[in-house]
C-alpha cells in the first residue's frame, strides 16, 4: 500500500500541475485507493500542497505529503491521467504497472512549441481587431504576441515567479506597442497593448477558482482567486511602470 500511495501521490501531483481543480484530484485519489482495498482515505489538497492518509483493513495507516511548486496548463495530459485513474479502478493495477503508465504519459508527444507561439500571436492579433484595431495594428500585435510568449518562457525559467513574469511580459508588450507607435507604423498603440496582454490574463485560474468555491473547496478557491487578482494587478503594473517612465502616457 505504501508503494501504491506513492504512485497515487504522483498522479495527484501531475493532475494539479496540469490545471486540474482540487475537487477532481481529491475524488480521483479517493476512488483509486478505495478500489485498491483501502478501508478509509483522508485527502487534504490545496493548490500548493497535498496530504493523503490511507487506512488499510488490517489497522495500518500510511501518510504522505507532497509540495506543489510548479504549474502548467496541459489538458491533454490531464485527460490521460483521468483515464489512468479509471483504469486503476477497473483493472486494479499494481504499483509497477501504474509507474509504467505514468512514464508513458510523461513521454507522450506534446504540442510543438511553435504552435504555442502561433496561438499567442493569433490571440493578440484577433483581440486587437475585436477591440477596433485595423489590420496594421493587428499584425503589430501578432508580432508582439510572439515576443511576449518568448519572455514568459524565459522569465519562468530564469525567475520561477509566475506573477513577476507576467509583470515583465506586460511591461514588454506596452513598450513594444509604443515603440511601433513612435516609429509611425500604427496610429494608436492602445488597441495593440490590449491585444498583446490578453493572452496573459488569468482567465483559466479565475475559472478554476470559482469552480473550487462552488464545490466547497473554499481554501483552494480563495488561494486561486488571490493569485488571479495578483496576476491581473501585475499585468496592470507593467503598463503603469511604463507610463511612469515615459512621462505619464495614459489609456
Amino acid at each position: 500500500m505504501e508503494d501504491l500511495l506513492e504512485c497515487g501521490m504522483d498522479i495527484g501531483e501531475r493532475m494539479l500541475i496540469c490545471g486540474g481543480d482540487v475537487h477532481r484530484v481529491e475524488d480521483s485519489l479517493s476512488r483509486i485507493f478505495k478500489a485498491l482495498g483501502a478501508s478509509r482515505i483522508d485527502v487534504f489538497i490545496i493548490t500548493t500542497s497535498m496530504v493523503v492518509t490511507v487506512h488499510t483493513n488490517d489497522g495500518k495507516s500510511f501518510t504522505q505529503t507532497r509540495r506543489i511548486n510548479e504549474t502548467e496548463t496541459d489538458f491533454e495530459q490531464l485527460h490521460q491521467l483521468n483515464q489512468l485513474s479509471r483504469q486503476i479502478c477497473t483493472q486494479k493495477l499494481s504499483a509497477a504497472e501504474i509507474r509504467t503508465e505514468l512514464q508513458k504519459i510523461a513521454c507522450a508527444k506534446k504540442y510543438p512549441f511553435w504552435l504555442d507561439w502561433i496561438c499567442y500571436a493569433v490571440i493578440s492579433g484577433v483581440f486587437t481587431l475585436f477591440f477596433g484595431g485595423n489590420i496594421i495594428e493587428a499584425v503589430s500585435a501578432l508580432c508582439i504576441g510572439i515576443i511576449v510568449r518568448l519572455l514568459v518562457i524565459l522569465c519562468s525559467k530564469a525567475i520561477g515567479n509566475r506573477i513577476f513574469s507576467k509583470f515583465i511580459s506586460s511591461l514588454a508588450a506596452t513598450s513594444l506597442a509604443y515603440a511601433v507607435f513612435y516609429l509611425g507604423i500604427i496610429p494608436d498603440p492602445h488597441k495593440v497593448i490590449i491585444g498583446g496582454i490578453m493572452a496573459l490574463l488569468p482567465g483559466l485560474g479565475l475559472t478554476t477558482a470559482i469552480r473550487d468555491l462552488f464545490t466547497g473547496d473554499s481554501m483552494s478557491g480563495l488561494l486561486r482567486t488571490i493569485e488571479a487578482c495578483l496576476t491581473a494587478l501585475a499585468i496592470a503594473a507593467g503598463y503603469f511602470v511604463f507610463a511612469m517612465i515615459s512621462g505619464g502616457v495614459s489609456l
